[in-house]
């Protein structure tokens, strides 16, 4: 549909001066957001279940400044994991509160993964580089129109 300024309002809108932008990448971007949310939810909860089960499996290291008890890092990642599948889940619905919880879902992750490091410091960071990711797509997602009056 055209209104008066020139402007579609259709996915792939051009403005007035013939530039076309496409918004379609934005939510690929935003998908992969949410199934990269569902799945460092998923592990986070199965890394979460390790340190509260089984505490000689995680490498403790000693002298560390954040140093918590296995369990406690366990219940952490447990809690935080049930809400990262919780918002990724919502995400691909494009709920705004899904949005904002990803967002401080993810820099909640990227805190306690670096945390976490000594524990595995490979994994750790490359969550926190996903964490990195997923709050810049969800960031630069477009907002959804409302219908015209």
């Amino acid at each position: 549909m055209t209104t008066i300024h020139g402007q579609r309002d259709d996915i792939g809108h051009a403005h007035g001066g013939g530039h076309h932008t496409s918004s379609g990448w934005r939510s690929g971007w935003v998908i992969f957001a949410a199934v990269m949310l569902l799945f460092n939810g998923a592990m986070s909860i199965l890394e979460g279940i390790t340190a509260i089960l089984k505490d000689d499996v995680i490498v403790v290291t000693r002298n560390y400044a954040y140093a918590f008890d296995l369990t406690t890092w366990g219940w952490l990642h447990l809690a935080l994991g049930i809400v990262l599948v919780l918002a990724g889940a919502a995400l691909f619905n494009g709920a705004l509160w899904a949005r904002v919880v990803a967002v401080i879902g993810a820099g909640v992750s990227m805190v306690l993964q670096f945390l976490w490091l000594p524990h595995y410091p490979l994994w750790a960071l490359v969550v926190i580089a996903l964490d990195i990711f997923v709050i810049w797509a969800v960031c630069t997602m477009d907002r959804p129109r409302t219908a015209p009056r």
